[in-house]
């Protein structure tokens, strides 16, 4: 039946401290309808992910979202970056979940948790240790045992670390997610139901929810009987076709956009994704009006620091930027932006009787710091690790290695000229002779073959770069990196290789001096700061490559762009002397940088 224009009530968001968490409450469904202690109650959230806001920043977004009217958070649980190597875990300063968890409960949000054990999010490997793929055929997101025993003991620890802030145990948890978006890639319900066991197992007894979109297909394939399933979709869709499609499939039960999509994110090479406000506020606008809960995804991007960016598969591999500001109502740098106002005017006309809007926080500085010029430098090569043998490359996943960078060497016993071929390079190779660079191959644009000519004696270097993971479709399940099959020149395959693993953890330790550097090479500055603040700096001019500032890598650039900027938070610098690195894989350009108050996003022509 057509559905008219109401408002729906809600009882307010009224949450204790964080540290007088022993009043428990209940949540539930009837009639169509949430209950939080058993009065009607509409989740008006917001997705933040801890891994991509420092963590002193995590209070000061958090008030920004209730600012903007939200009562709920809702984040994703990392699994890369909990157990980094199998039975090895991890819940400490960036990635303390509970405290996370905790501080949303003291800044009176709620949560929606997403542990998985896939995530998506644009992140390597859809969130997946990347170690999953030592196993030469395991089959991640299946019931291949070796992939659920691995799930099950992260799902575990992922309970004993916050299954007790669940609401009904005087925690913030309104609800767990099981898997996510799993109807976009299969139907094995033997799969998705040992998802659900292993989350009740590790000690989730509250409310469970499923994540898919609206299509028949999707929902055949994500949805389990007994768990709440909710909807995705983005802000120029049609809404009413969205939840007609939905209730074609369930009635009876709580409607909720588990992701609206308020923004999107970037791919190298493409243009900045950006959207009008009025559209996507006007959507939520109508949610509200016919009670439907919705999650803003993204409520505050913020950064994919390090080598965490995934990318997207399909008829060409697609990597994503590290900023991940998604055009959200907090941008990368947590200042709200036009969207921000749109959807705050939009809550404060939906409103329960007795809760008013807190006041927005004072802005964090922003500071610019003047150019200053980086004067040392350092040839990767400089700093080579003891090499393994191999008659045919290896991927780095054969030989233990996750992220960064590795190097092939083969030592051609003769001159030789003609078609080199790499099968194939994941994902971007600078293949050189000495100091005579021969060429790049750009996975991207399914690139495979250089013409070269190779002298005697001297070795030749494939340095490959894992640009990320694909966390999104069937090929996620393969994405190994390095080379991944063979090496041919003229159709005759090249054996005998030395592999260098180059994870450059600590780029410190690479042997610097005032003398150039020639080829893919580390180039290390210092700048001195009176005061200290967040800026972006502009690597306009540069190449391609990793920034570290006093040790904290802040993502890839890349002169392709959009994003020819890098986020650097104010907590990661300090008064006085502060250090730079810049791993550069291209020749010469300018050895200096500045940075600004705002990102910088432009794609070069050409």
């Amino acid at each position: 039946m057509k559905l008219t224009r109401r408002r729906f009530l809600v009882a307010p968001a009224i949450l204790l401290p964080a540290t007088a968490q022993s009043q428990s409450h209940t949540f539930t469904s009837r009639a169509g309808q949430f209950l939080l202690d058993s009065a009607p109650f509409l989740i008006r959230s917001g997705e933040m992910h801890y891994p991509r806001v420092p963590r002193p920043y995590w209070r000061d977004r958090m008030r920004k979202m209730r600012a903007m009217g939200l009562n709920t958070l809702c984040t994703y649980v990392f699994w890369n970056l909990h157990e980094p190597q199998p039975g090895q875990f991890d819940f400490t300063g960036n990635l303390d979940l509970a405290e996370y968890i905790r501080a949303a409960q003291t800044e009176g949000l709620y949560v929606l948790l997403r542990p998985g054990p896939y995530i998506c999010t644009e992140w390597d490997f859809g969130g997946l240790p990347s170690w999953l793929l030592h196993t030469p055929d395991i089959k991640v997101r299946s019931a291949d045992p070796r992939f659920l025993s691995a799930a099950a003991r992260y799902m575990t620890r992922v309970g004993k670390e916050v299954a007790g802030l669940q609401i009904h145990r005087g925690g913030p948890i309104l609800m767990v997610q099981v898997e996510n978006e799993y109807g976009s890639f299969g139907n094995d319900k033997e799969y998705l139901g040992a998802v659900r066991h292993m989350i009740q197992d590790a000690g989730f007894d509250g409310q469970l929810y499923t994540s898919d979109g609206s299509a028949k297909s999707n929902l055949a394939g994500g949805t389990l009987e007994g768990v709440l399933s909710v909807i995705n979709f983005g802000d120029g869709s049609n809404l009413e076709g969205e939840f007609s499609n939905f209730a074609a499939f369930r009635q009876n039960v709580p409607r909720m956009c588990g992701e609206y999509w308020y923004g999107w994110f970037d791919h190298w090479g493409e243009n900045h994704h950006t959207s009008k406000a009025k559209p996507g506020a006007d959507g939520l606008e109508w949610m509200l009006s016919h009670g439907i809960s919705c999650n803003l995804y993204m409520a505050h991007g913020g950064t994919t620091f390090g080598f965490m960016s995934g990318a997207n598969g399909g008829h060409v591999y697609e990597p994503d930027t590290s900023a991940y500001d998604y055009d959200a109502p907090i941008d990368e740098a947590g200042r709200p932006t036009e969207k921000f106002r749109a959807i705050r005017d939009v809550i404060a006309k939906h409103l329960p009787a007795g809760e008013k809007l807190p006041e927005l926080p004072a802005a964090l500085p922003m500071i610019s710091i003047p150019r200053f010029h980086l004067t040392e430098s350092a040839p990767l090569t400089a700093r080579l690790p003891k090499p393994a043998p191999s008659e045919k490359p290896l991927t780095m996943e054969a030989i233990g290695q996750d992220y960064g960078f590795i190097l092939y060497r083969y030592k051609p016993a003769r001159a030789a000229k003609g078609t080199l071929e790499i099968t194939e390079a994941r994902d971007y190779a600078v293949i050189s002779q000495g100091e005579k660079r021969l060429g790049v191959l750009d996975r991207r644009l399914r690139q495979t073959k250089l013409d070269v000519e190779l002298n005697a004696g001297v070795p030749l270097d494939i340095l490959v770069e894992n640009m990320g993971r694909i966390n999104f479709g069937p090929q996620l399940v393969s994405d190994r990196k390095g080379i991944t099959e063979k090496v041919t020149l003229n159709g005759d395959q090249l054996t005998a290789w030395e592999i260098y693993p180059l994870p450059i953890a600590d780029p410190a330790r690479w042997p610097f001096s005032t003398r150039p550097a020639a080829g893919p090479a580390l180039h290390r500055g210092t700048f001195r700061l009176s005061a200290t603040g967040d800026t972006f700096l502009d690597m306009r001019g540069w190449g391609k490559g990793i920034v570290w500032i006093n040790g904290h890598n802040l993502g890839r650039y890349w002169r392709i762009g959009p994003q020819q900027s890098l986020f650097v938070p104010a907590p990661w610098l300090k008064r006085g002397a502060n250090q730079i690195i810049v791993l550069d894989l291209e020749e010469g350009g300018p050895r200096s940088i500045q940075s600004a108050t705002d990102p910088v996003y432009e794609t070069p022509a050409g």
